[in-house]
């Protein structure tokens, strides 16, 4: 789901009659520029707001820190699986609808409920808990070397497309255990569904190559997160195996890169000191912590479906509809003044909270750390190409996400064996710099090239 503005697959035919004098769809680039103002309209009228997540597909907001603890923290009140959905149930939603993919109902840890829930999520959790975080750290710099060593003796890159995007989809091979071949494909088919590219395609062939996985590791385990699911007490089926690793490359690569990419706007935006403080004066932590609070890379989403009517605070949440939570909105709560003054970490919702909330906190953090500091210390004059009110986001209903990021530096020699020219080209990396972002799909390799992961491996042997 990842569009350009005026070719959004959330573009609603013309009449729609959600677009009154009242904003209330959360897809178009009006509400991309400025959710802000939009949440601030959300609030007038109380707690929670009817909108429009993509042309047919309406829902309940909340806007309020308070009543999002309520829904968040109550699943006796609010189930999680979407197959209670009324209007779905009845046909009432496209099915080539945008929001499916991350709506629709698949047996993982977002939507189940009760003693299923509990069994998947232990699966996940602790096999989450076995990563390395010296490991992990290694994994993550061996990966941004190689990326940077991609667009370092070009002077200009964009950090969103070549760095923030592709990190992600890298580090999920490496901690799957996938080999070259499979992670080529794993690499271009959640790449294509993210970026809304024929993704009947991309979806089948991601659910081959993870089935592929699977049964990889079943005759030959590793030191990966695939092993330990498999190896985990709670015996899961291919098929649960198979929908875990989505969901995990599903909730861990669209936020990474966003909170990668949105933190970079950030520390980029006045590049007057020095490379240890960047920005005004601000530290990388400090940035990350800024943006979970202000800009969180999911901003709305957490589907839950009321299992009766309830009234919240005089707002009555019909049964099985959906009531999704605006994060971006609680955290900007008037209420939570004192909390937003001191950006205190354990106020924010950015990881959400209840039995759904975020298992990986921790490692997605170290992550988005590791790959920061390490651009901005190879990098030390990175300079954003635009200004930073200049940049545009992406449209849709769930994301705080990023266009592109343009900068410029002073161009230098690549430091390991890959060098830009042996590269893979990428359906959304530019050959040339003279390529603008909003063609970069439109390019075509002038030679068949390895995928980004097996070139990766070629590199470095790990």
């Amino acid at each position: 789901m990842d569009s350009q503005p005026g070719a959004t697959p959330y573009s609603a035919p013309s009449g729609c009659p959600m677009h009154g004098e009242r904003q209330t769809s959360l897809y178009g680039p009006e509400f991309a520029s400025d959710p802000h103002r939009a949440y601030d309209e959300f609030r007038a009228h109380g707690l929670a707001a009817p909108i429009e997540l993509a042309p047919g597909v309406e829902a309940t907001l909340i806007v309020q820190h308070e009543a999002a603890l309520r829904v968040l923290q109550n699943p006796s009140f609010f189930a999680r699986d979407s197959r209670r959905w009324t209007a779905l149930r009845e046909g009432r939603v496209p099915l080539d609808s945008p929001v499916l993919p991350m709506m629709a109902y698949r047996p993982n840890c977002l939507f189940t409920d009760g003693t299923e829930h509990l069994r998947l999520r232990k699966a996940v959790t602790e096999s989450l808990a076995r990563l390395n975080t010296t490991r992990l750290s290694r994994d993550v710099e061996r990966i941004a070397d190689y990326l940077i060593d991609q667009f370092i003796e070009r002077g200009t890159a964009d950090l969103l497309g070549d760095y923030a995007k592709l990190l992600p989809l890298l580090l999920f091979n490496q901690l799957f255990g996938c080999p070259g071949d499979i992670g080529d494909r794993l690499t271009r088919s959640m790449s294509a569904i993210f970026d809304g590219e024929d993704v009947l395609r991309a979806n089948a062939e991601l659910t081959e190559c993870l089935m592929e996985l699977v049964a990889l590791k079943r005759r030959q385990p590793g030191e990966d997160i695939t092993s330990w699911l498999i190896q985990h007490p709670a015996g899961l089926r291919d098929e649960e195996l198979k929908d875990q690793l989505v969901m995990l490359m599903g909730a861990g690569i669209e936020p990474e890169r966003n909170l990668i990419a949105n933190a970079l706007l950030l520390l980029l935006s006045d590049n007057t000191g020095g490379p240890q403080r960047r920005g005004t004066g601000m530290l990388v932590e400090d940035a990350l912590d800024n943006v979970l609070w202000n800009n969180p890379p999911i901003a709305n989403y957490a589907a839950h479906y009321p299992v009766q009517d309830v009234d919240l605070g005089g707002v009555t949440l019909k049964a099985d509809t959906p009531v999704l939570i605006s994060f971006a909105a609680a955290n900007s709560d008037p209420a939570l003044t004192g909390a937003r003054q001191t950006l205190s970490k354990g106020a924010h919702l950015a990881w959400g909270a209840g039995p759904h909330v975020c298992p990986a906190k921790s490692p997605a953090q170290l992550i988005a750390l590791t790959a920061i500091e390490k651009i901005l210390n190879i990098v030390p004059d990175l300079a954003l190409a635009v200004p930073a009110s200049a940049v545009e986001w992406r449209p849709g209903p769930f994301h705080r996400a990023l266009v592109s990021l343009p900068v410029r530096f002073s161009p230098s020699a690549a430091r390991h064996a890959a060098t830009a020219a042996q590269s893979p080209v990428s359906s959304r990396i530019a050959a040339s710099e003279e390529i603008p972002a909003a063609r970069y799909e439109h390019v075509e390799p002038q030679r068949k090239t390895k995928g980004w992961w097996s070139s990766f491996l070629d590199v470095f042997r790990v």
